[in-house]
């Protein structure tokens, strides 16, 4: 038997290695890849980091991807008896906690400074609905980040377009079940922010904005319209600060 490890992926991040050995380990990197990718998205979220940047270079697998890939085989052999157990919170039936968290530019210096690749920052973030958790995933940002704020304000952004959708299919599912419409009006929806920065400026009231967050205006500013102050007793989403170790979405930006 391999010899296990305690964790999915190590500190470094996985970079493209254009100059490396050729991928001759004896399996198909893709379909591990794919495996991996079935278990992280229903019962192992703690390997999403791990599998997503395997993933990246499914179309290219060089010797270095292969042997991380094998190292996350063998954080599964030691895991191999966990999995979610989930334990809905019957006192919080209608609450939704969402940890969100990003990873500026975690490429850089890992991979080739002239690709742009290496200055994307990533996104991470876990949805739980009374107390379980219900959506996860971990990815690259599609537009470059300037800052570590403005990593951040993008990952919420992000969070937000399953956040809403969610709030709503609750709502729905709710009101269907026979729950009482005060609870359904009061449902409290918090997403957790460690930067302040970024806290600061979701909290802001529209249309009002920093001068160092002008250039994302557009594009990312549209979620705070459902944003609120009011301890989300109008349905709304809070928006509250959370200390960088309680941060759940830690794991899903970087290797720990």
């Amino acid at each position: 038997m391999s010899n296990s490890v305690r964790t999915p992926a190590p500190e470094s991040p996985l970079p493209k290695d254009a100059q490396g050995d050729s991928h001759d380990m004896g399996f198909n990197y893709a379909n591990v890849v794919g495996m991996a990718m079935y278990l992280c998205n229903n019962s192992r979220p703690d390997i999403t980091f791990a599998v997503h940047q395997h993933a990246r270079h499914s179309f290219n697998p060089k010797r270095k991807h292969a042997e991380y890939l094998k190292r996350l085989g063998r954080y599964l052999i030691k895991t191999r008896k966990n999995g979610l157990i989930l334990r809905p919170d019957s006192e919080n039936m209608l609450k939704i906690n969402c940890y969100v968290d990003a990873d500026f530019a975690g490429l850089w210096n890992h991979e080739d400074d002239q690709d742009p690749h290496c200055v994307k920052s990533r996104t991470g973030y876990v949805i739980c609905v009374d107390g379980s958790p219900i959506v996860w995933s971990s990815k690259l940002q599609t537009l470059i980040a300037s800052s570590t704020m403005e990593s951040e304000y993008i990952a919420m952004s992000t969070v937000c377009r399953e956040l809403i959708p969610l709030q709503d299919l609750i709502t729905e599912v709710a009101e269907h079940l026979g729950v009482p419409n005060d609870d359904v009006l009061s449902m409290h929806t918090t997403i957790w922010e460690d930067n302040v920065g970024a806290l600061t400026l979701a909290r802001m009231e529209l249309p009002r904005m920093t001068h160092r967050s002008k250039h994302i205006a557009i594009r990312y500013h549209w979620f705070r319209q459902f944003i609120t102050t009011n301890e989300a007793e109008d349905g709304g989403i809070m928006v509250k600060k959370i200390g960088t170790k309680d941060q759940l979405a830690d794991i899903f930006t970087k290797g720990l």
